[in-house]
């Protein structure tokens, strides 16, 4: 193949990672072209509603996906935490690439810590996981509905519309925004979305040449811990429209995953932590899940 072209969303964090392949794949591959087919996808465009009342996440890549369908593109860039547990059928994800920071990032100009804020203060959100974990620990605060692309976001909370802000630490990195985080909040305080900074490939099924290309940007320890937190989020729905977060961690053979579900106030959570074979990632996902279940996840969801 001579050319490949990507699908990818219009923000600049979503070029920023379609530019980032593009560079990888013609720096592996001599003489091959890469070019970028930027979109706009309805994810991005409902900015005034929640996106777990309008669709969920594959608001993000219905148009990337038809994109490949039709062959205007060979593989789309997408952050794995906005892909939906389940992709449709045809489609696979042929590489996951070295993962950024997976954690949680505060961003206020008054505070250094959800832990200083005040009694009604207000933080920025879209994520349902974020504000349960955050009503959970602190049910004084108050958490609003934030959506858009990171700097508007950033230039709401500039203006005062928020008293704080979370987003992920991965996107403010890749901007070269870090410097914006106040602080950096510990897995234990927020458990991360599953694939949470993370970048995913996809292409067709049925293009295996295309796969041969990007199977050298995978990287074996964040695709493992990938699956396991996706597999979580397949048992229970696998979209943004319930709070759940799971995080896995490599050690060594074997593999360390949290997992949660909570109820959107914040005052119902379940909880699993538990380590399996890292050859596995799935079997240890459906474990984790399974003991949500026995924990009431279910009924918490409900």
């Amino acid at each position: 193949m001579k050319k490949l072209v990507i699908a990818t969303r219009r923000s600049r964090l979503a070029l920023w990672q379609a530019e980032h392949v593009k560079e990888r794949l013609e720096k592996l591959h001599a003489g091959l072209a890469v070019e970028l087919l930027a979109l706009s996808t309805r994810g991005d465009e409902l900015l005034d509603q929640r996106l777990d009342k309008v669709g969920g996440k594959g608001l993000f890549v219905k148009e990337l996906e038809s994109a490949l369908a039709d062959g205007r593109a060979e593989l789309a860039v997408h952050s794995m935490k906005d892909l939906p547990a389940e992709l449709p059928p045809g489609f696979v994800i042929a590489a996951i690439l070295e993962r950024e920071d997976p954690r949680d990032a505060f961003v206020s100009s008054g505070f250094s810590s959800l832990k200083e804020m005040p009694e009604k203060a207000v933080i920025g959100t879209s994520s349902l996981r974020r504000a349960a974990q955050i009503l959970e620990r602190y049910p004084k605060l108050e958490a609003r509905l934030l959506r858009g692309n990171v700097e508007t976001r950033l230039a709401k909370l500039d203006r005062g519309e928020y008293d704080a802000v979370i987003l992920a630490v991965a996107g403010l990195v890749r901007l070269g925004l870090a410097n914006r985080i106040r602080s950096r909040l510990d897995p234990a305080e927020s458990l991360p979305s599953p694939g949470q900074g993370a970048l995913g490939i996809e292409c067709l099924a049925a293009r295996t040449d295309v796969a041969a290309l990007l199977a050298p940007l995978a990287d074996a320890g964040a695709t493992a811990c990938v699956r396991a937190e996706r597999a979580v989020s397949r048992v229970f729905g696998g979209s943004c429209t319930i709070p759940l977060g799971a995080f896995a961690e490599l050690k060594g053979p074997q593999l360390r995953l949290r997992a949660l579900v909570a109820a959107a106030d914040g005052r119902r959570v379940a909880r699993a932590d538990v380590v399996g074979d890292a050859t596995q990632p799935e079997a240890l996902g459906e474990l984790a899940a399974e003991d949500l279940r026995r924990q009431g996840a279910l009924e918490i969801l409900k």
